[in-house]
């Protein structure tokens, strides 16, 4: 009897590896959404690093993460290296940067599962503003193979960036609308009428 359990239980395993080994290799998660802001103003929250706090989920979902920024200020070579009781750890590099329409970023994670994936920002004209497009490609590991068969990593992970791509929008049209404030007052305010000139009083004689 315990024999044929064992045999039994074997033969469950080598089904569901079997399963594993027949699961995709190669991903491919993304989420767009409309942000009525100008280009620019949108493209500057994406390629400065200090500014994704503003926006990033997984960094507003983590508040004990502790982030370490290093490279460049913003564009290529700007990196942070993070590690929160929540996310884990790993670092995410800016490795292409075309101003106002694309950011590639390499995001290698360390933990908890050892990782490294290509994050692509798109940025393209659309009627009212711009389409802001967030992806994310890679290769699956064995486990993550095995782990894709329980949770459905697209829903999972682009939940999240749906998340993401709404606080970018909340926070670009915010700052459009300053922007377009400023330049309403700048256009109104009166222009001061010069000085006159100084100089000394000669007295008629």
């Amino acid at each position: 009897m315990l024999k044929k359990i064992g045999v039994g239980v074997v033969l469950i395993v080598v089904a569901f590896l079997a399963v594993v080994a027949t699961r995709p290799a190669e991903f491919h998660i993304e989420r767009s959404a409309t942000v009525a802001a100008p280009a620019e103003v949108v493209f500057a929250q994406l390629n400065d690093l200090h500014r994704w706090s503003r926006w990033n989920p997984f960094e507003r979902e983590d508040p004990g993460m502790k982030i370490t920024y290093s490279g460049t200020p913003s564009g290529v070579g700007a990196s942070y290296h993070y590690v929160g009781p929540k996310m884990g750890e790993g670092r995410m590099t800016l490795t292409e940067s075309t101003p106002n329409e694309r950011i590639a970023v390499r995001a290698e994670f360390v933990k908890p599962m050892p990782a490294t994936n290509l994050i692509e920002f798109t940025v393209k004209p659309a009627p009212g503003g711009v389409a802001v497009t967030w992806g994310m490609s890679g290769r699956n590991s064995f486990v993550a193979k095995a782990i894709s068969i329980f949770l459905n990593m697209d829903e999972m992970v682009g939940g999240e960036f749906e998340k993401g791509l709404a606080e970018l929008k909340r926070v670009s049209e915010e700052e459009a609308q300053r922007r377009a404030a400023a330049a309403r007052a700048q256009a109104v305010a009166p222009v001061s009428a010069p000085a006159p000139a100084r100089g000394r009083t000669v007295a008629a004689g």
